[in-house]
């Protein structure tokens, strides 16, 4: 079970001042932030689905790579962007330019210390666009700064081709993959004799159908003109077994990336010391 704050290798909160300050003095130091939401997930997930998913994919995601790289991820922010959710209890949310300025203002604070690349890690779908617009300004404010954003489940389209069961429609909001993920990570937090979700029959042929077929146009809806109950998509096709599969997958992407990030990172680093170093060797021959 997937246990949070502090306890990881990686984890920002469980670390002194100094040893935050060590690795982001490293060569190629990646700073990883999980962002989520705190809104309804049907009646058989907790508001915190979001950010639990997307919390312990950071932090497992950088397990991974720990020993090897200058890797350390930041508390979670829960805060996230969910109007279309008004009509359910428990959401807590912010507006989108409120959500932005945020994460502006964290990184700029985080990136103090003195780290080279920051990785936004999302954990939901109204956050997309969010973190997308602040890595932008963000890169601009700190033009030294690898800035990278991305939603997480955007990674898993190859497992999730192989292994899900539902037709498209069965994997949105509380569906098939959140509830698989959320059995395999925090079990205890499922309320297994509530699953039941309405699937997604969207009218237009060119909007979002599902988190892994989704078209160009955009829709407004509130969800109750989705579900009544607030799960869209098939839940009662999840497993934890499929959820460990997933996550597995999902950990070994971030991986990737990771080593990507510190590639990016360092290979720009070297290229301007050996241009600083050409330049210093001309002038000197003159």
């Amino acid at each position: 079970m997937y246990e949070c704050f502090g306890s990881q290798p990686a984890a920002w909160a469980g670390k002194t001042y100094s040893e935050i300050e060590a690795i982001a003095e490293r060569d190629g130091s990646i700073l990883i932030q999980p962002v989520g939401s705190v809104e309804q997930h049907g009646p058989h997930l907790p508001v915190s689905t979001d950010t639990i998913c997307a919390d312990a994919l950071a932090h497992e995601g950088a397990a991974t790579v720990v020993d090897e790289l200058p890797v350390i991820v930041a508390p979670a922010l829960w805060a996230g962007n969910s109007p279309y959710h008004v009509s359910f209890p428990g959401r807590i949310d912010v507006t989108f330019t409120t959500l932005v300025e945020l994460y502006e203002e964290v990184a700029a604070s985080a990136l103090e210390t003195g780290f080279d690349a920051l990785l936004l890690l999302n954990g939901h779908g109204g956050n997309h666009n969010a973190i997308g617009g602040a890595s932008k300004s963000i890169g601009l404010d700190h033009p030294d700064v690898e800035v990278l954003a991305t939603t997480y489940f955007g990674l898993a389209a190859e497992i999730v081709a192989e292994l899900r069961d539902s037709d498209p429609g069965g994997m949105n909001h509380a569906g098939e993959l959140e509830t698989s993920l959320m059995l395999h990570l925090r079990p205890d937090l499922v309320r297994e004799d509530l699953i039941e979700g309405t699937h997604l029959d969207e009218p237009y042929t060119h909007a979002y159908d599902d988190m892994f077929v989704s078209g160009p146009l955009s829709v407004h809806r509130l969800e109750e003109e989705y579900s009544e109950n607030g799960a869209v998509g098939d839940p009662q096709f999840a497993s934890a077994e499929k959820g460990e599969q997933i996550f597995d997958y999902l950990c070994a992407e971030v991986e990737s990336l990771l080593h990507e990030v510190y590639e990016q990172t360092t290979d720009e680093s070297s290229d301007e010391s050996s241009e600083t170093a050409d330049e210093s060797g001309e002038t000197a021959d003159e």
